[in-house]
């Protein structure tokens, strides 16, 4: 249990045995001063509201109820009825994690819906959002203790791999090497799609590829699966390049859920859930009416037998409950789907394939844009590739390592390239609020000032460059006596409350937002708590190595968890 959650339900259950109705939460919050206190209780004026009592008296009785002597320091009413708790310094330094361990948690088994490319082409900017802000959640849920199921729902069926099997067919019947064809998957699409466009018996064959294809043609299955492979490994080279944890055994395709379509579409007319309209099959819910009256429809199989995204994700909600036995299931997935998602989830719950105890969340997020406010394209307007985008990142932040450490050898520089050009991407993303739109700027992201991971990257190595100053570090007991200590210290003890912001609201930037401030108390403590000085008593040199340690172990940490790495040296 965080502080806030300590002293949430402490003085939540204060404020309603003054008399507030049942369930009134306290509202903790961090004081946005430190004359205010450490943290304020914000629910009384609410609360007394609804009681019709003045706040200032409410908040007294709470007080009165409210057995916080263990904790802080004081306790008292300001303005209209917040109340300013000041925690013990004693209890500050004795809650001092000695790791970045987290309190036990109830565990859940989470499934985790990221990434998902369309394997006909390569991994573009498009998919860079859903891959890092999943991965970043993802870590953050295992290290609470979570079992995760990662979900790789990527796209390797439907009428376009007609027209590329087809491609394929005529390329090895003329004696061409196929993994030589595919190395670039945009322009064998592009060529394909050329083909079908101009030519309607190659259309023709394209669409009987189909057909072969979901009747399980072996010939057609074998040139499927090599088209897939090979699309498959230009994901893992993303995945790896990103520091992205996916790995081909978590892969659970489009193509997985096949065999259990027809009996998604037979269960829901089975239920009177389906109605027929212009020969497709469509569910109607009422949930779902517009101003006019009329219901937007959920189409599940299209006229002539086809089926849609809707009726795969289905089946994926049904395999997520019966077999992997889902508590909670989040979806990371563009904000545009977001009806698609809605109505998915009501059709589920009332079809059965989702019970009420499993939860079902879109964690729906923003475009992202270029400097011109559209999404974000190539020069000539085109799709950017996620390789060519972490190419040109690390060759960014290779030339800033060697205009400002040009000593260091083209090895050195380059591995920090690496670090630094990847994590300012990833970091600049994941540090915005994921439902938000954001505008992707080099320059921004590869600052070495603001909110950025060469930031926080620079922070970390600063103290490395203490520690190999200092010698051997002795365990000593840490001291907060200066204010900018004690802030430091209570900036440290609230990391458990930034990963819980990130468990419950799927929201990275919580803990980007945490990381920022971290390392900004540590850079106001080093600049008025000297550590190495001769003057600074030995026992005060110890203490102030010990918080700088901490402090390493939480950026270092928090960081990871982001799939950001660190550097000893920059």
């Amino acid at each position: 249990m965080n502080i806030r959650q300590l002293l949430e339900q402490r003085l939540s259950a204060a404020l309603q045995a003054a008399g507030a109705p049942e369930a009134t939460p306290a509202i903790i919050k961090p004081s946005a001063r430190p004359e205010f206190g450490d943290y304020q209780a914000n629910g009384v004026m609410a609360a007394a509201k609804q009681l019709k009592m003045n706040p200032r008296d409410l908040a007294a009785k709470v007080l009165e109820q409210a057995d916080l002597s263990d904790i802080a320091d004081k306790v008292e009413v300001a303005g209209p009825g917040f109340l300013n708790i000041h925690l013990k310094t004693a209890w500050l330094i004795a809650n001092l994690p000695t790791n970045t361990e987290l309190d036990a948690v109830a565990p859940q088994t989470i499934v985790v819906d990221y990434s998902s490319p369309n394997l006909a082409k390569e991994m573009h900017v498009g998919h860079l959002r859903s891959t890092i802000i999943g991965d970043a959640v993802v870590r953050v849920l295992e290290f609470q203790g979570h079992h995760v199921i990662r979900q790789n729902h990527v796209g390797d069926w439907g009428t376009q791999f007609g027209m590329l099997l087809a491609h394929m067919a005529d390329l090895k019947a003329a004696g061409g090497e196929l993994s030589m064809q595919l190395a670039d998957l945009e322009s064998f699409y592009r060529e394909s799609k050329q083909r079908f466009d101009a030519d309607p018996a190659f259309a023709e064959r394209a669409r009987n590829y189909v057909v072969k294809l979901q009747s399980g043609d072996a010939e057609c299955l074998a040139l499927w699966q090599q088209f897939i492979d090979i699309s498959l490994t230009h994901c893992e080279e993303a995945y790896q390049e990103l520091n992205v944890s996916l790995t081909r055994k978590d892969v659970m395709a489009e193509s997985a859920y096949n065999d259990d379509l027809a009996k998604v579409v037979s269960d829901l007319q089975a239920k009177q859930l389906l109605t027929e309209s212009d020969g497709a099959l469509c569910a109607f819910m009422e949930e779902f009416k517009n101003k006019d009256g009329s219901i937007t429809p959920l189409i599940i199989q299209k006229t002539g037998g086809g089926y849609l995204y809707a009726t795969t994700d289905l089946a994926a909600i049904r395999y997520r409950h019966k077999v992997l036995k889902a508590d909670r299931v989040l979806y990371f997935v563009d904000v545009r789907q977001s009806l698609h998602f809605q109505q998915v989830y009501t059709l589920a719950r009332k079809a059965g394939f989702a019970p009420e105890t499993m939860s079902l969340e879109h964690m729906a997020f923003g475009t992202m844009l270029g400097e011109d406010g559209k999404p974000f394209k190539t020069r000539t307007g085109g799709t950017v590739k996620l390789a060519d985008l972490l190419v040109e990142a690390k060759e960014r932040a290779y030339q800033l390592v060697s205009e400002r450490s040009p000593e260091l050898n083209e090895a050195e520089r380059r591995e920090i390239a690496h670090t630094v050009g990847i994590g300012a991407v990833k970091y600049s993303d994941l540090a915005k609020n994921r439902t938000s739109d954001y505008v992707f700027s080099w320059d921004l992201m590869l600052s070495l000032d603001g909110n950025t991971a060469p930031y926080l990257q620079y922070a970390y190595a600063r103290i490395q460059s203490i520690f190999r100053k200092a010698g051997a570090l002795e365990q000593a007991s840490i001291q907060l006596t200066e204010p900018s200590e004690r802030s430091l210290g209570l900036k440290l003890l609230q990391f458990n409350e930034s990963i819980d912001s990130v468990e419950r609201e799927g929201q990275p930037h919580h803990l980007c937002n945490y990381l920022y401030e971290l390392a900004g108390h540590f850079m106001s403590f080093y600049e008025v708590c000297p550590i190495l000085k001769d003057d600074v008593p030995s026992e005060v040199r110890a203490s102030r190595l010990q918080l700088a340690q901490l402090t390493a172990t939480t950026l270092k940490t928090g960081l990871g968890l982001l799939g950001i790495g660190v550097l000893d040296r920059m």
